[in-house]
């Protein structure tokens, strides 16, 4: 068996210790915040009022309506409301204004 001289072995050492330092850098970069985000360990897991943030609501203009919010639908083909009137007279003008539409 040949015998492989200090210095080179060396070399090599130096070179597998760096690409294991490099690799293992690589790899807390890439899978810490993941990791951070699955277990909710970071600073900011609470809400700025120190609420969770499964108890807060979206703001007005982004919160998704409740059904009670929404107008049932038998308001929507009454003739006798006002509302109901205003955009039947508004259909009236939009067609007069888009041709073969």
């Amino acid at each position: 068996m040949k015998k492989i001289p200090k210095k080179k072995t060396q070399k090599i050492q130096n070179k597998i210790a760096t690409n294991l330092i490099a690799a293992t850098a690589f790899m807390v970069l890439l899978g810490g915040p993941a990791a951070i985000a699955q277990t909710g360990g970071g600073a900011g897991s609470q809400g700025a009022a120190g609420q969770s943030p499964v108890g807060r609501e979206a703001p007005v203009g982004h919160r998704q309506p409740r059904a009670d919010q929404v107008p049932s639908e038998k308001n929507l083909s009454d003739p006798n409301n006002p509302a109901n009137k205003e955009d039947l007279a508004l259909d009236r003008k939009i067609k007069s204004i888009c041709r073969g539409c």
